[in-house]
């Protein structure tokens, strides 16, 4: 791709972003989150592969019916109560259609189907923007409401955790394993959202800085099965067995930084008398722990019996990009200890 090209859409994917970062009026809130969608729609499709298009073609037609429902609502709700106001949303049927067309954008179960279909056509590198990036201008909608009933934002969040659980045990294709693993984080931020609008922060930062190092590690390994990891130690033996410790702390496993936010995330459930939705929740992450189990067994105890056809990993020179990648393994393995200063730091 042109690199003029290549500035001009990630600007403005950055500028959809911070529009709705900024805004207080749904109309502009509606249009940020129309420029990011449109703004990322050239980098899921630059390869011209059928499956590219595909996906592409899957992601805008969710997309567009997430913010026909959006705009649906706001208008529902200018219309009942005169507000355009985000924070002054009080009506539950349009709040309700909000929440509903959010979750559809942020791909929450059980409106999640289209998200490990789309993740699974895209490269590994519009995949990590998918997956981190444009999670950013939906949340910061959904932290700015405030329901008067809480139980479908528990109901969202507690679905999410258990299908992102469950749909990732049968996978071999690491971008439909990390696309459940986006349902459930997700699922855990919705649950706290709206009891604690600070905390749902910190883990949605620490999901960023888990879920980008495995993207790039699986970059680093060209790697888009799990047959594929069994030959990451010829590639890259230093990040080969540290990368069990970061499927891990994404798995939530103390003492890795990963286990900070399901910890306090179910000490806040259980100070709201939502004992049972935290044990639900703890039960969820053990599902997910055992495909990020599975996928350190194949990378770390595991071999190819021989090598790819033409290929001779150990003999190659590779010289890649790997600061941002040994920064955010960094964070992803050694923040647990930090876990006061980094809640102080969130909270208003």
């Amino acid at each position: 791709m042109n690199p003029y090209i290549l500035f001009g859409l990630l600007f403005t994917l950055g500028l959809g972003t911070t529009s709705v970062f900024a805004s207080s009026h749904w109309l502009l809130a509606w249009m940020g989150l129309e420029m990011s969608t449109l703004a990322i729609l050239p980098l899921m499709a630059q390869h011209h592969h059928p499956r590219a298009v595909e996906a592409s073609t899957k992601y805008f037609l969710t997309q567009a019916t997430a913010a026909a429902m959006l705009l649906f609502a706001t208008t529902t709700n200018a219309w009942l109560t005169g507000q355009w106001n985000i924070q002054e949303m009080s009506h539950p049927f349009p709040l309700t259609l909000v929440f509903l067309a959010l979750a559809l954008k942020l791909g929450l179960a059980p409106l999640h189907s289209w998200l490990p279909e789309v993740l699974q056509g895209l490269d590994l590198t519009t995949g990590a923007i998918l997956s981190t990036w444009q999670k950013l201008a939906p949340f910061a909608l959904i932290m700015q409401l405030h329901p008067t009933d809480p139980a479908l934002l528990i109901t969202l969040g507690l679905t999410s955790t258990l299908v992102g659980g469950w749909g990732g045990l049968n996978q071999t294709q690491l971008r439909k394993i990390l696309a459940y693993s986006s349902i459930a984080h997700l699922g855990w931020m919705v649950l706290v959202a709206q009891f604690c609008a600070p905390l749902t922060l910190l883990t949605l930062l620490l999901y960023l800085a888990l879920t980008l190092p495995t993207f790039l590690t699986f970059k680093l390994n060209n790697a888009t099965n799990i047959n594929t990891l069994a030959a990451a130690w010829t590639k890259a033996p230093l990040l080969t067995a540290l990368a069990p410790l970061l499927l891990l702390s994404l798995g939530g496993l103390p003492p890795l930084t990963g286990f900070m936010s399901k910890w306090l995330i179910l000490q806040e459930l259980t100070k709201q008398d939502l004992a049972a939705a935290a044990v639900i929740a703890a039960l969820s992450a053990l599902l997910s722990l055992y495909f990020y189990t599975r996928l350190s067994f194949a990378m770390t105890l595991t071999h190819t019996p021989n090598n790819p056809a033409g290929q001779a990993p150990w003999r190659l020179q590779l010289f890649p990009r790997t600061l941002p990648l040994a920064l955010s393994l960094t964070l992803a393995l050694f923040l647990l200890p930090l876990t006061p200063t980094l809640f102080t730091l969130v909270t208003p």
